[in-house]
């Protein structure tokens, strides 16, 4: 007859920190995690630079046209 051998090793029932913790280190998957965030950041940013870029265009070419002059750069 088998029998059933139990591992030594703790559960992720037992101290789900400890294995989580773990999982972080041999993986390397936290480092991965903040990286693609951070590169989600600088996408968003870059994107929203080049949104008030485009905003600020329009705004100047309004001035010039309707406004009654050239706008002053601040």
């Amino acid at each position: 007859m088998a029998q059933a051998l139990r591992s030594a090793a703790p559960s992720v029932a037992d101290d789900p920190m400890t294995a989580l913790i773990d999982f972080h280190t041999v993986t390397g998957i936290g480092d991965t995690v903040w990286q693609a965030q951070r590169l989600q950041l600088e996408a968003l940013l870059t994107w929203q630079q080049s949104l008030a870029s485009l905003q600020q265009e329009l705004w100047d070419e309004w001035v010039c046209r309707w406004g009654g002059g050239v706008p002053i750069d601040g």
